[in-house]
């Protein structure tokens, strides 16, 4: 009698807080267009923290295995899978479950496909050992490039997309960044990249984020922003990038912004907006959303990343094994850190 082959993953098991354990789960098996990935690094994103806390405003498929910004080495091949081999060092894009014929998929806008399922809340994502990836997601490593920064490509991407593709930065321009987590402060670096003055504002208890943000020559402010966003000729900052998970943040960026200005939304929030929009309306302000990314984006991130144009290192705060998984989610929620890296 043989007996099954298992794994240990880090399960988010019903709706409840703190509803997060390490279990024993069956190993994972490929399918023909799928490679076995074993994993190297996983971040620990803000929405796994917001699912352990049971605030998180999308559905969650429970029970899952949580982890969706990983890398690691690819040890099964499937059969119809072509170009990849064991042994290849990659990195893995989120979107598990898309429709490949939905016209969104087509146009290559799959992150927006309606059908499309992720990793870590709709799918079994990365927080164990093997993770089974469509080959259609993977990236291959740059020689030298670590796995510990590799597993941050995905909130790179992210913050790519909501500033490089759906904000408006010009070389001198004057953003401001509402939110030090991990997306908030890695908005602000693009924005750097993108040649802006940039202030990233946060709470008291931000302290020690705002000063991972001042590491990549952003101003920290604790509080509000009208003064730094009024400098100049007074009438506001180019572009706001609201990184929070407070609906009412968005009544902030729309006081602080210049008319013909831009905010783009990356935050999410669930509580409901109770405030006029009609600022929006008088000052003509663009109001984008930005979610997820595609294929483009994380060939452009992993080259910043890789030459070191884009350094990850200030904004990770350690590297704890699986089974330490409690005490990197704690530091994380905590703020004393920004990032949280996992080795399973």
């Amino acid at each position: 009698m043989t007996t099954a082959a298992t794994d240990l993953g880090l399960v988010n098991y019903a709706p409840q807080k703190f509803s997060v354990e390490l279990r024993e789960i069956p190993r994972a098996t490929i399918r023909d267009d799928e490679v076995l990935l074993e994993v190297q690094a996983v971040g620990v994103c803000g929405s796994d923290l917001h699912m352990w806390t049971a605030q998180q405003s999308w559905t969650v498929n429970y029970p899952v295995v949580l982890g969706h910004e990983f890398c690691g080495i690819i040890r099964e091949v499937g059969r119809s899978v072509v170009g990849w081999t064991e042994g290849m060092r990659v990195v893995s894009e989120t979107a598990a479950v898309v429709d490949v014929t939905s016209p969104l998929t087509r146009q290559g806008l799959y992150n927006l496909d309606p059908g499309r399922r992720g990793y870590g809340a709709m799918i079994d994502g990365a927080m164990r050992k093997y993770v089974p990836v469509p080959a259609r997601i993977l990236h291959r490593m740059p020689e030298g490039m670590a796995f510990e920064q590799a597993a941050l490509t995905e909130p790179c991407c992210v913050a790519f997309n909501a500033v490089v593709n759906n904000g408006r930065v010009k070389p001198g321009d004057r953003v401001v960044v509402l939110g030090p987590g991990p997306i908030g402060i890695l908005c602000a670096a693009m924005a750097r990249l993108c040649g802006a003055a940039v202030a990233v504002v946060g709470l008291e208890n931000d302290r020690a984020r705002l000063d991972v943000a001042r590491q990549y020559g952003c101003v920290p402010i604790v509080g509000n922003p009208a003064d730094w966003a009024r400098q100049g000729d007074g009438l506001g900052v180019d572009g706001v990038v609201d990184a929070t998970g407070v609906s009412a943040a968005l009544a902030t960026a729309l006081e602080i912004v210049r008319p013909a200005g831009w905010i783009s939304k990356v935050g999410w929030g669930p509580q409901p907006v109770g405030f006029s929009l009609d600022p929006l309306v008088q000052k003509n302000v663009t109001l984008q959303g930005s979610f997820s990314h595609n294929w483009p984006i994380w060939e452009r991130v992993i080259q910043l990343i890789a030459a070191g144009t884009l350094d990850v290192r200030p904004i990770t705060g350690g590297v704890w094994p699986l089974a330490q998984w409690h005490e990197a989610f704690e530091t994380m929620h905590s703020g004393k850190i920004v990032k949280a890296v996992l080795r399973p």
